[in-house]
């Protein structure tokens, strides 16, 4: 099977960095496993239908993952996500979610889960917010790695520095897009976007502390990516409620904001860990910038949805999403960057996820990463 674009082009430098530090001469990946977590962007298939966002609780259906797998793999995409292109590039498995105790773990684990908030559930619960809501949260996701950490005796890196180690040193640690469910369920209630984002950047902060003290070396976090953009937002929005790129103006400007926050909260991290390597990828700038030059990328549809239903200039309706009933799917996903409406095409998921790799959208860069990690050894 022929590497992809983006696997080529990791494995190129991790080559020359290998060859330049006399290590071993070929150009096998510096890491050994992934850790992943995050939300639906991020979730190889943790999500089981009745427990899924009920706006997109048909992920256990055709047509989803179509495009590369040719059936559902409770994967919100036609096929591979960010994830599973970055385990390629590093010439890894696909990660295997948390939820399938039969997988083989041992090359890493997602916990990803749609719908998963950053916030923990019972907030919600207690301010009477119950739209979309799902009772997996982020903390949920700490408290799964936890078990598999402490099966492996990591503890924590005081105690039991060697066994921590032993788990984390090879690992790379993916914080996939988390928040923007904390917004969205939280539509119309009393609780403002400021005390949303502020438990939120807390809550993932805690969580980043929690595995830095562990013992985590290197880590990505994805922002936000311009939620404004989806359809599933315009149907949420007044049409009046637009920016230049014709997206909800209100909605990215709480997605900005929040990704300012979090790139805050994680120079404040780096500084209490400069041992580890903390790095943001910019989802927001590297999917406005994938909108701005979607015809470049070989795209026809910037906003219209894939698998959907009511034509339009969206194709978009909440009632009748992607793999119910009444939805179909076009032809071409490979044309279209949208796939159901809240979540995007393989096709778009691959350019997305180059620009991380190889790309310009990474602070500091993931090449500076694996350099880092190749000279750590």
């Amino acid at each position: 099977m022929a590497i992809s674009n983006i696997s080529f082009t990791i494995f190129t430098f991790i080559f020359i960095l290998l060859s330049s530090s006399h290590a071993s001469s070929s150009p096998l990946s510096p890491f050994k496993k992934i850790y992943a977590f995050g939300d639906s962007y991020t979730d190889t298939g943790n999500t089981k239908t009745s427990t899924g966002p009920t706006a997109f609780n048909y992920v256990s259906n055709h047509p989803y993952g179509v495009t590369f797998f040719h059936h559902p793999t409770n994967r919100y995409s036609d096929g591979r996500i960010v994830i599973d292109f970055v385990a390629e590039a590093l010439s890894l498995p696909l990660l295997p979610p948390y939820r399938n105790p039969k997988a083989d773990q041992s090359h890493g684990v997602d916990f990803a889960v749609g719908g998963a908030t950053a916030i923990r559930h019972g907030f919600f619960l207690k301010n009477n917010v119950t739209f979309n809501l799902v009772p997996q949260s982020l903390q949920t996701q700490l408290v799964w790695f936890n078990k598999i950490l402490e099966s492996k005796g990591c503890k924590d890196l005081k105690s039991t520095p060697r066994e921590c180690k032993s788990v984390l040193g090879d690992a790379l640690i993916w914080l996939g897009e988390i928040g923007a469910n904390d917004y969205t369920c939280s539509l119309g209630s009393s609780l403002s976007s400021k005390i949303i984002q502020d438990l939120a950047i807390n809550s993932v902060a805690g969580f980043l502390q929690a595995l830095l003290n562990k013992g985590a070396k290197y880590i990505v976090v994805q922002g936000l990516p311009p939620t404004g953009c989806i359809p599933y937002s315009f149907s949420l929005s007044s049409p009046d409620d637009r920016d230049q790129m014709g997206c909800v103006a209100s909605m990215n400007r709480i997605t900005s904001a929040h990704n300012a926050a979090l790139q805050t909260r994680l120079n404040a991290l780096r500084k209490q860990h400069p041992q580890s390597v903390i790095v943001y990828a910019d989802y927001y700038n590297a999917h406005l910038t994938l909108l701005k030059n979607a015809t470049k990328y070989g795209f026809k549809e910037q906003y219209k949805v894939c698998c959907g239903y009511g034509g339009g200039p969206y194709n978009f309706d909440v009632f009748n999403t992607c793999g119910s009933g009444a939805s179909t799917s076009c032809a071409k996903p490979v044309e279209y960057v949208n796939w159901d409406g809240a979540h995007l095409t393989e096709a778009a998921y691959k350019v997305i996820t180059n620009s991380f790799l190889n790309g310009t959208f990474c602070s500091p860069s993931f090449r500076y990463l694996l350099a880092k990690k190749v000279q750590m050894g």
